[in-house]
């Protein structure tokens, strides 16, 4: 296990000021674990995709994240069911450029098995949340 592994294990359950009721959902920590996958697989990239390819699967995953968190906030129904859209597009964002990467051969598919299992996780949970 890699010392980046070994941190995010550690600080899995950590929140960071604010402790809200999302925080506590099961979605929160799939996507927190999907930002997690995505961002360790990104290292391995050609350093020439860092602004680009790199940087964009990063801002996708972590939008994923973020979305649910501010559309938990949200009072409304229909602005919370906003937000979530904007998270699942986000999802199949990184799902179509990790597409991409995989035919430039940045990667092999059976080397993401985890980031796979919690997209498909984070997709199906956004879904039956709209």
């Amino acid at each position: 296990m890699s010392h980046f592994e070994n941190k995010f294990l550690t600080l899995n359950h950590f929140n960071m000021f604010l402790q809200l009721k999302h925080t506590q959902l099961d979605i929160y920590q799939v996507t927190r674990k999907f930002v997690f996958e995505c961002y360790k697989l990104t290292k391995s990239f050609p350093s020439d995709e860092r602004f680009n390819l790199v940087s964009q699967v990063r801002r996708a995953a972590l939008s994923v994240h973020l979305n649910l968190a501010e559309g938990a906030s949200r009072k409304s129904l229909g602005e919370r069911k906003r937000f979530y859209e904007i998270s699942r597009s986000s999802i199949i964002e990184v799902d179509a450029a990790l597409d991409v990467a995989s035919d430039l051969e940045y990667f092999q598919k059976g080397n993401c098995k985890q980031l796979g299992e919690f997209m498909v996780r984070s997709f199906s949970m956004l879904s039956k949340m709209i």
